[in-house]
Parts: structure tokens; C-alpha cells; sequence
């Protein structure tokens, strides 16, 4: 048996039921109803349910397995908490077998398994249970993310991109994608709708005038104007691909665009391990690299964050010493 083969299955049961809990979370409170401005509560309950589906599975299977998770349960508490909390247990249990249903002491029970502080030693899952919340709420791109980090570093990674063409150049055709890498093993595509496996790779280039960008929709996340720079460097003419959330990594790891950049917007930020542990092992398994802006690998090891890390460089192998010259230059000219 493959190492990590069992916990790459249970990885993938995992991530697609927290996945059509998001889409039955769209469905039932995005698509029909009329939400006011600023009206994060359908993210809220996506984010809870897809954490106690995700913990629950990676308990019952790795007992002894800490979780860092983005979330705590204390906004479903008391009586202030109830119409989430029911909103929660009913979406929650709509998308599991009738054996696998919970109640809410249980729910509640496995979103905290998530608060384990990360580190250095032994093993440990990081889950980003919706990534992107911003893309969720606009019917765009999000990410149920989830990765395996064994004293230190990334050995498997599993992302699911419900609304994510399965074929890039069919983007009206089916949605919903499933991307799986082990470290050693390759990566890997499917869709949501079948269980066949297709091993996938950075796009054939050899020159940064061939590449496209990858970038966030939200300017606060990354230094738009940065990057334009750093494209003109490179002599890179062709329009950007912007998409929130970490299926950035999965449309270059397949082969979509060439280059995604997190380009530092404060000087204080760190990024966090989940927002980047999955699309690590991605990129890497299908042919990319991966960096901070002063080309370091990123650390998983110090914690909930990559507090020795500034940014983020991913692009194809064959071009990512141009490009973090490029980076650096435009950088350094700012400082």
C-alpha cells in the first residue's frame, strides 16, 4: 500500500461531503434568499458545517491526530447562538448518511477538535473549511482545503473547488473539482461526480513571456499594482485569471496559468498555514515551485502561521527563477 493511502482516502470522503454541504448552503441560503450587504451568516454556517464534517471524519479514522481549524464553536453557544446553530445542525445532517447523522452536542464537539496550536513534531491536518468566503457569497470560487503536515512539512493535500469548471477551457460544462497530492506521489484531478483520477501538470512553457498571471479578485490580498509591474518585467501580455481563494493553486497546478503571486499588502501580516499548506504539495507535485518573496520555502512548522515566511511565489519550475528575480526587483525598488 502507498504510504499515506489510507489517510489520502479518508482526506478525499472528507473534503467532498464538506463540499456539497457548502453547495446545499448556497443553495439553500445564498441562491434563495435575499441577503442584505455585509450578510456573512451563510459563509458562517458553510464554514461550521464543513469544520464538524471534516474533524468528524479525520477522528473517527486518526483519533490521536490534532486538527488546526479556522473555527471555534463559541458563536453557536447559548441562546444567542441558536438560529445558527440549528441552521448548522440541519444542513449539516442533510448531506450525511443516515449512520454518519449527529447531534448538535456532537457538532459543536467536533468544529473545537480544530484548535490545536500546530508545531514542529508528529502529525497534524490543517483545514481551511471554506476558503474564499468572499467568492462563496458572490457564486464564485472557494476551497474546502485540507492537509496532512508531518513534522514540519506538507504530505498531503486534498482540495475541493465546487464551483470550478472540471475542463478549464469548458467553463460552462460541469463543476466541481477534487484535487489530491501526496509528497513523492504526484497530483491529481477529479471530479465531484465520479471517482476516476487524472494526473495533472504545469502548462508546457519555457519563457515568462508564454506565462499568464493567476490572481485574486481582492485587491487587499495581494498587491494588484505589484504585480502588474513584476508582469511587465517579465514581458507578460496576457490577461490575468482572477479567482478568489486557494483554487488558484489547483487552476496553475493543472496547467490554467503559470504564476500566482501573494504579494505582501502590510508589513505585519502572516499568513496562515491553512490558507497555503494543500496548494503546497499541489503546485510542488505537479511540477511548480513554491516560495515566500525572499525564496525561502515555506515553513509549516512554527505554529498556526508561516510567521517566518513574507508572501507568497508559486509558478511553474521552468520560470520561477525569473520570476522571483522579477519579484524581488519590484520589491526592492519599493523599499
Amino acid at each position: 500500500m502507498a504510504l499515506y493511502a489510507k489517510e489520502r482516502a479518508v482526506a478525499i470522503q472528507a473534503v467532498l461531503q464538506a463540499s456539497k454541504v457548502c453547495q446545499s448552503v448556497f443553495q439553500h441560503l445564498v441562491a434563495n434568499e435575499t441577503l442584505t450587504k455585509g450578510d456573512k451568516s451563510p459563509v458562517t454556517v458553510a464554514d461550521f458545517s464543513a469544520q464538524a464534517i471534516v474533524n468528524t471524519y479525520l477522528t473517527k479514522a486518526f483519533p490521536e491526530d490534532p486538527i488546526v481549524g479556522e473555527e471555534d464553536s463559541k458563536d453557536l453557544q447559548g441562546d444567542t447562538g441558536k438560529i445558527l446553530r440549528d441552521k448548522v445542525f440541519s444542513l449539516t445532517n442533510g448531506v450525511l448518511d443516515a449512520q454518519e447523522k449527529m447531534t448538535e452536542d456532537q457538532i459543536l464537539a467536533a468544529i473545537d477538535r480544530g484548535n490545536y496550536e500546530g508545531g514542529a513534531k508528529g502529525r497534524h491536518w490543517a483545514l481551511d473549511p471554506i476558503d474564499g468566503t468572499k467568492g462563496f457569497l458572490r457564486g464564485g470560487q472557494y476551497a474546502v482545503c485540507l492537509a496532512l503536515i508531518v513534522d514540519g512539512v506538507v504530505q498531503l493535500g486534498v482540495m475541493g473547488t465546487p464551483n470550478l469548471p472540471v475542463v478549464a477551457a469548458n467553463p460552462d460544462g460541469e463543476r466541481g473539482s477534487l484535487f489530491v497530492a501526496v509528497r513523492g506521489q504526484g497530483a491529481f484531478q477529479r471530479a465531484f461526480s465520479q471517482d476516476v483520477e487524472t494526473p495533472i501538470h504545469f502548462a508546457e512553457i519555457n519563457d515568462t513571456k508564454e506565462a499568464t498571471f493567476c490572481e485574486s479578485v481582492e485587491a487587499g490580498h495581494s498587491s494588484h499594482g505589484d504585480a502588474a509591474d513584476i508582469a511587465s518585467l517579465l514581458g507578460i501580455t496576457r490577461p490575468s485569471i482572477r479567482m478568489d481563494s486557494q483554487a488558484k493553486y489547483c487552476s496553475i497546478a493543472r496547467g490554467d496559468a503559470d504564476i500566482y503571486l501573494r504579494l505582501p499588502t502590510s508589513k505585519t501580516y502572516e499568513e496562515k498555514i491553512w490558507d497555503h499548506a494543500s496548494g503546497n504539495v499541489l503546485v510542488t507535485e505537479a511540477g511548480g515551485k513554491v516560495s515566500d518573496i525572499n525564496g525561502l520555502p515555506l515553513d509549516f512548522s512554527v505554529g498556526r502561521t508561516l510567521a517566518k515566511n513574507k508572501g507568497v511565489i508559486a509558478a511553474n519550475a521552468k520560470i520561477y527563477d525569473n520570476v522571483l528575480a522579477a519579484v524581488q526587483k519590484v520589491l526592492s525598488a519599493k523599499d
